[in-house]
């Protein structure tokens, strides 16, 4: 049997240690969605810790407030936008907003979702429309508007979409997020050969856990229920959010000019893990402590 005691992974440099030189996006802004929290804020500020100028765009004011001083932390020049994604206009008048400050940003960090878990069966027609509209479509709202004002300036530029691994797998008890990561991940691949002749290229970054102060109920609820979560992972640790911050910079950077079209899983390979064995079936319901399906909605 493995030895769980051994170490796993490396524990990666410590925050604050750039991947890149110094000064790779000196002159550059960013525009990050739902850059407020989480790993939005992280991947903004190793943006920002190379010399971008960085755009924190949030529909609640108390987000851009914590993201726009995480930048302001590292000594980096920062604007809010309040936007929300679902809304073409709002996305138009943040953009506006953001080139007034720096100039068009170069580089579009499409981070912003909408999550819960759910079984299918529960979920409502808005909550369904709600996660789509947030997650799918509102990426391909910023996108669209990001890549019309390039292609009218004809200047280059960077769009990364934060995935997630279910949109291979499928994501029982996400059904209304699984489906929209799928899209989103399909987006890389469609818009990367559509705008890449203008020079935009398109990426995806997928991330596994990373534990941070703003996680969703979900994801803290899992980590509660395991008391160790390391062990499950093959890594034998967890990330920690700067290794998604410097995945996101690198497929920004000028050193991946000739990747586009491609989704990068950054999850120390725990979505590929299978077992000899399968363990039981636990039914989503059971899961999330839920009863027996009850249709209330059912009329005679």
């Amino acid at each position: 049997m493995t030895d769980l005691s051994d170490p796993g992974f490396p524990a990666p440099p410590p925050l604050g240690v750039s991947a890149l030189p110094a000064g790779t996006f000196d002159g550059e802004a960013v525009f990050v969605t739902g850059a407020g929290t989480g790993l939005g804020k992280a991947i903004a500020v190793e943006f920002a810790r190379l010399g971008a100028s960085v755009v924190v765009a949030s529909r609640k004011p108390e987000h851009l407030d914590a993201g726009a001083a995480a930048i302001r932390e590292v000594g980096a020049d920062v604007v809010t936008a309040q936007c929300d994604i679902r809304d073409a206009d709002a996305i138009a008048a943040a953009f506006d907003t953001a080139t007034d400050a720096f100039g068009l940003p170069g580089i579009l960090v499409n981070n912003a979702a909408a999550n819960f878990p759910s079984p299918a069966e529960d979920l409502s027609p808005n909550a369904w429309r709600t996660v789509v509209d947030i997650t799918l479509n509102g990426t391909f709202l910023c996108a669209r508007e990001f890549a019309r004002r390039h292609l009218a300036a004809g200047s280059p530029a960077s769009i990364l979409n934060v995935g997630a691994s279910y949109a291979w797998t499928g994501g029982p008890g996400f059904a209304h997020s699984a489906a929209a990561k799928a899209g989103v991940k399909n987006l890389v691949e469609t818009l990367a050969v559509e705008w890449g002749p203008a020079g935009i290229r398109v990426n995806g970054l997928v991330p596994g856990l990373f534990p941070h102060e703003d996680m969703t109920d979900d994801i803290r609820g899992s980590l509660d229920r395991t008391h160790d979560k390391d062990p499950c992972q093959p890594a034998l640790r967890v990330g920690e959010r700067q290794e998604l911050g410097w995945a996101a910079t690198f497929l920004a950077s000028p050193y991946a000019r000739f990747i586009s079209g491609h989704t990068l899983v950054v999850d120390g390979a725990n979505w590929q893990r299978r077992t000899l064995t399968n363990p039981p079936v636990v039914p989503i319901r059971d899961q999330l402590g839920l009863g027996p399906f009850e249709n209330t909605d059912q009329v005679g």
